[in-house]
């Protein structure tokens, strides 16, 4: 048997591995191809490598190519898979150095390229100083530009998470930082009055954040980037970042026949199976949300490390199913951390909820030990059945991994009145007595009886 894989990354190697330790090389041959030179890394960790909080680009890579080949499984970097043809069971592979292609046949495939960055037609240019930092490769060139050109001033444009975390990178090596936003808010995955204290946060490191502004175009100067033009005026910019968000990279899939959900995500079964013989994990893909029942595209390392799992093991020759997401998140703006699970009020609004809404002010210590700092938590809750369907937080130390908490209660379908009596661990360097967590459930049930 010969399984092939398409990606490299957490997904595909993921469930190459598994696969590996339940079939040995003479039970199932593993061929895996990667467009770029680089294999299993964590692309989460490219914008604190930037900003210099760690090292990089080794220590981003879990596992090198050489370590996977170590272990029977044929790893191909630079090698593009450009056509599948299902009724051949055969993938078409160029090799990008040496300008070559091929043809490769496979009894099992496994789909896990990802997601591909939104461009604009606006963003397409071939001028210097332009990145978006979706792979490793893009992380190396950015660093390499700002190392040998020293650029005065960034443009970011985009704040979600990666936009936010690359402002800051840049903030932190020195440079005059404007953070663009079409939306009234940053961090648009949580409630406005929670992005407000986000924005805060933003416009404290000095960013120059502007919400409510559309990017019209991009102004060069002898092949390289000059400055970026908005509705409200041209921005000058030494570099520029795009942190627009991803689409599923499906264009592959598409062509061959394989089936596409809503979002653009490929459809799967619980296995992480798309068709006969065809697996599909990671960013590619569309997968349940436990708590609105909707299919959505959320592109996470946690969620394709276990969907690569679960395809690997069932093409092992076991059985795994994945059982869906409730769109936990946590990421940081310097010292403020930023959380939320399940639904915000605009999901919650567009599936149908009745709900209400409960928000906090606390600590994550004691008032009175030292380094007690302010924290804002807000939940949402069902009305009638009390369920908890989502929260959010906001604050420093201590603040963000308290979501920990509230996911597992919206994964097991808890009601805010039970959680009100969580058996929470307190000591005065760690929690008030009643921790944000109960306080926030408590309001939140007083508010529904009310």
């Amino acid at each position: 048997m010969r399984l092939i894989v398409i990606g490299g990354d957490a997904a595909g190697m993921s469930a190459a591995s598994q696969a590996r330790r339940r079939r040995g090389p003479d039970d199932l041959e593993i061929l895996a191809f990667e467009m770029g030179r680089f294999v299993s890394y964590s692309a989460c960790g490219i914008p604190y490598w930037i900003g210099g909080q760690v090292d990089g680009p080794d220590a981003l890579i879990a596992r090198t190519p050489e370590e996977f080949r170590k272990n029977g499984i044929a790893v191909h970097t630079r090698h593009e898979v450009t056509g599948i043809d299902l009724d051949a069971r055969t993938v078409t592979v160029r090799d990008l150095d040496a300008g070559r292609d091929r043809r490769e046949g496979f009894d099992e495939l496994v789909y896990a390229t990802g997601a591909s960055p939104v461009r604009p037609p606006w963003a397409e240019t071939d001028a210097g100083g332009v990145f978006g930092v979706q792979t490793l490769e893009d992380g190396s060139a950015l660093r390499a530009w700002l190392d040998t050109e020293k650029p005065e001033s960034a443009v970011v444009i985009g704040a979600g998470y990666i936009g936010i975390e690359m402002a800051e990178a840049m903030i932190n090596r020195g440079l005059r930082v404007t953070l663009v936003e079409r939306s009234a808010q940053p961090m648009g995955t949580v409630d406005e009055d929670m992005g407000t204290l986000v924005a805060d946060a933003v416009r404290g490191l000095g960013i120059d954040l502007r919400t409510g502004v559309t990017v019209e175009g991009l102004e060069t100067a002898n092949g390289r980037i000059a400055a970026v033009v908005t509705d409200a005026g041209t921005l000058p910019a030494g570099v520029v970042v795009i942190g627009l968000g991803v689409r599923p990279n499906t264009a592959l899939a598409a062509a061959a026949g394989l089936p596409l959900g809503a979002t653009g995500g490929l459809r799967t079964d619980l296995r992480q199976r798309v068709a006969d013989g065809v697996w599909a994990a990671g960013d590619c893909t569309e997968t349940h949300h436990r708590v609105s029942g909707r299919q959505v595209h959320v592109p996470l390392g946690t969620h394709a490390n276990k969907q690569g799992r679960v395809a690997g093991i069932n093409l092992g020759g076991g059985y795994a199913t994945f059982p869906g997401i409730i769109g936990t998140a946590v990421t940081k703006v310097c010292d403020l951390e930023v959380a939320r699970t399940g639904l915000g009020s605009r999901e919650a609004d567009q599936a149908g909820f009745q709900y209400v809404t409960a928000t906090v002010e606390s600590t994550n210590r004691a008032g009175y030990y030292p380094g007690a700092t302010p924290m804002t938590v807000k939940v949402l809750a069902e009305r009638g059945t009390g369920m908890l369907l989502g929260a959010q937080i906001v604050g420093k130390a201590e603040a963000a991994k308290r979501i920990d908490a509230f996911a597992v209660a919206v994964w097991n379908r808890m009601t805010v009145g039970e959680m009100t009596g969580l058996d929470l661990g307190y000591a005065p360097p760690y929690a008030p007595v009643w921790d944000p967590v109960l306080v926030a459930a408590r309001k939140a049930e007083d508010k529904l009886r009310g």
